[in-house]
Parts: C-alpha cells; structure tokens; sequence
C-alpha cells in the first residue's frame, strides 16, 4: 500500500503598507464604514504602532523593513547633513539605506518577493523577485522597475497611461486638482498591484500607499472640527473619509488573490493630527543670540534661511523647518568656524533644551515641547545627526525655518497650505486566517518589530543585529 504525504505548503506575508494612516480613524471612527478593514480587525489583532523618532516617511519605512533604528541607518530625514559644512544637504534615496531589509534577506534565502511603492528603494537594487520603486523616484525616464523588462509589462497593463509614484504638489490650494491626482495615482498603483499579486510568483508581498499622508496634509482641515481653519460643511468635509472607503474597497481587491496560508499586515509608519501652528526656530535662536547674521534678517517680509547671510564666526545654534525641529551647535573643530568649544557643548545643547521645553505658546499656555537627544534614543548615531531633534507642541506645531514673521509663532506654512503634522502613533493590525484573534487588542508595538516577525512567519533566522521583536500573538 502506497503511503501519501501531502506537502506542507510555505506560509507566505502580505503587508498592507498605508503611509500615515491614523490608527483612530481607521480603528474608531470610521470603522462601521470600512468593511475590509473591520473584518481584518475582527478576526485579527490590532493596535498602535509606535513609530521612530522623528515619525516621518523617511527614514521610517526603512526602519521598519530593516529592523534598525535612524541613527544605525544614519539616516534622520528627507534631507541629510552631507559632510561638517553649512550648507551641503542631500536627499536621503535608496542610496543612502545600507542596511538589509526584508527582502534582502528573503533574496539571500532564495524567497521571492514582490515589492512596490516602498520609499527608499530608488535607485533600484537587484532583488529575487520584482520591485517597482517608491515616491522619490525622479521619473519614469529613470530605471524604476526591477526586473528593467517590468516596466513594459506595467505599460499594458496600464494601457499605455503612465505610472505616478506620486502627487506632484500636495501643498496646493487646489484642492480639487490634489483630490484628483491622488485618486489617479492610487487606481494606477492598484491597478498594477492586483496584477503583480496575481500573475508573479512570492513569498512576500509588500507595498506602500503614500495617498493617505498626501489626503492628511491636503485635506485635514476639512474634517477635523478642532483644526482652527474648520468650516462647517464645506465641500471637502468627506474628502479623507471617502478615500479611506476608497482603499478600503482596494485592498478587498488585493485580498481576493491571497490563499488562507497568507498572513497579513496593515501597518503604518506614522499616525496624524491637526497642525495648530508653527514655530520659527531660527528666528527664536536669532532673537535669543544664538544666531547671528551679517545684516540683520529683514521684519516686514519672510525669507528663506540663507547660510551664506550667517556670521558663523559669532553663531552658536541653527536649526531647520519640517514636521520636527533639527538643531545643530556650531562646535570648534567640527564645522568650518565652530565657536562652541567642546568643553561647553553639552552645557550650551543643555541650556538651549531647556529653553525650549519650557516655551509657552501665542496664548501663554505650555507649549509641550521635547528635545531630544541622538545619543540618547538611538542604538547608534552614524553619519550627521543633529544635535537636537525638537517636536514642538506636542507635533501640533511645526519647525519654520525661514526668518522675517512678526512672532516667532506663525499660521502660515513656509512651504506651501498643510493641514496636518504627524503623530508619533502608527498602526498596525495583524491577521492570521488560521488564527482567529478576535479582535485582541495589541499593545507595546513598534515599528522595528514588523521585519523580524516577516523574517520569523517566513521560517527565516531572525538577525541578532535586528532591534525589533518578534510579534507573539
């Protein structure tokens, strides 16, 4: 008599990457209105998802697909100090990342994966399987497929319309014209997605939807009855929520293709939240004669922030606008005409945190803010770090860099109309078909976490090096 085994099929992961999707929109109030996402909550686990500091796209993704910290990336923003002098940034791409993710490890396993729209995967490296590249891609004129040859098949596939990585201006008043170009990059993205998860051979699937934050920051305004700029029934008042039904309905598509032995992880890197505000750090470090310039910046108009317009033989402290403050001390023998002596430097870092955490806001109440130190929170701190990473109000508020408002407080965006901030919370929700959960509740997650548990559901060895835990459900 003939004995018949039947073969153990591989378990395969599927992550759902939603870049700023905020856990208490998704988990709370729009849950009756997502039927995909609630039945994935129902039956699975979920929960917050603490993000990296700073909460922010780059270099999120990457610490979370590589289980490594910003300061062992050496990686703390979109832009990054190059090298000591003043004014020599470059933008964080694929290139900078030289750490494993995911994938990488898969590939060496002889897995396959199938990866689209992760941020920091431009310029494109082999991997065993296909990739379609993330938002900082420059254009299509570039190489943004991997294999090359994938790029023609997304052609047909598209019918001939071309591929967005992303909106080309969030910051518009236009919001029409917004509302449109991200729902056209994310039937696009789907389009091809459903395509790919179909027709290619993997083990992991993983994408990112850059979207939502795109609808955060063009459109939160429009539904947050606390944001100051809230208007009763305008005609944007559904925006977020509708795209949000509109993934919703997406991702049903994408589950459609999956068998019950694939796991699936909707995760975010970051949450977010109205802005309230922003604070003008380097007008605040020049008010408090930390900054000092050659000619006095001008008070009746605003002006980016010009190194060259420094006395950097005078300066103490300069920081940068974004989401999150970055402060920089101007130390002897480290940048070309350091004043701070070594000596002092932590006494002067010291003193100016001190100042800021103690701030109030334009109405004289506790502003909330927290500076951070890189050494302090960070495994490791390659490459240039600043030397003070500041959230300012509780991230309700954002850092300006650029001088001339009459206040060092200001509700106009140097950068063009956003509405929100980000929020250090993320999401993330675990769903096992072989596995019912019922709905628990995850707790003490962080974004480090999600590379080992694909490396470990996958029955791949979990690197010592990796700073994250495995998920136990």
């Amino acid at each position: 008599m003939l004995n018949f085994f039947r073969r153990r099929k591989n378990r395969k992961v599927l992550i759902i990457g939603l870049d700023c999707a905020e856990p208490s929109l998704l988990f709370d109030r729009w849950r009756d209105d997502l039927p995909t996402f609630r039945q994935l909550m129902t039956q699975g686990g979920y929960g917050p998802l603490t993000s990296c500091i700073p909460c922010i796209t780059v270099p999120a993704w990457s610490s979370m697909l590589s289980s490594k910290d910003p300061g062992v990336l050496g990686i703390y923003g979109f832009r990054n100090r190059a090298d000591y002098a003043y004014d020599n940034l470059s933008i964080a791409t694929g290139a900078a990342v030289k750490e494993k993710r995911v994938w990488d490890y898969l590939s060496e396993a002889g897995k396959e994966s199938v990866v689209v729209g992760v941020p920091q995967t431009y310029p494109v490296r082999p991997l065993n399987g296909h990739l379609v590249s993330g938002f900082l891609t420059p254009s299509l004129e570039k190489q943004f497929t991997h294999p090359n040859s994938l790029r023609y098949e997304i052609d047909l596939v598209l019918e001939g319309r071309p591929y967005e990585f992303d909106v080309k201006d969030f910051r518009t008043e236009n919001k029409e014209h917004l509302l449109h170009q991200i729902y056209d990059m994310t039937e696009k993205r789907f389009k091809v997605m459903n395509h790919l998860i179909r027709e290619k051979s993997w083990d992991f699937f993983g994408f990112v939807e850059i979207g939502v934050d795109r609808m955060h920051h063009g459109f939160w305004r429009f539904h947050d009855p606390q944001h100051r700029l809230y208007e009763p029934g305008n005609p944007f008042e559904n925006a977020i929520k509708d795209y949000y039904r509109y993934l919703d309905q997406a991702i049903a598509t994408l589950l459609e293709a999956i068998d019950d032995n694939t796991v699936v992880l909707v995760v975010s890197d970051h949450g977010a939240k109205r802005m309230d505000g922003g604070f003008c750090l380097n007008q605040w470090l020049y008010q408090e004669g930390y900054l000092v310039f050659h000619t006095p910046p001008p008070t009746d108009r605003v002006q980016r922030f010009d190194p060259g317009q420094v006395d950097w033989a005078q300066t103490t402290a300069w920081g940068e606008g974004g989401y999150y403050g970055r402060l920089w001390l101007n130390v002897a023998g480290r940048e070309p005409q350091g004043k701070v002596p070594s000596a002092d430097f932590e006494r002067v870092r010291q003193e100016i945190s001190d100042k800021l955490e103690s701030m109030v806001d334009h109405q004289g109440q506790p502003l909330k803010n927290m500076c951070y130190k890189p050494e302090e929170i960070y495994r490791e701190v390659r490459n240039i770090s600043s030397d003070l990473i500041i959230y300012f109000g509780d991230l309700h508020w954002r850092s300006i860099g650029s001088l001339g408002y009459p206040s060092v407080y200001t509700f106009e965006n140097d950068t063009g109309p956003d509405d929100a901030n980000h929020a250090q919370d993320g999401l993330i929700i675990y769903y096992d078909p072989k596995q019912n959960l019922r709905g628990r509740r995850l707790e003490g997650l962080q974004l480090m976490d999600i590379a080992p548990t694909v490396l470990s559901l996958l029955e791949q060895p979990v690197p010592g090096e990796m700073q994250g835990r495995v998920i136990e459900v």
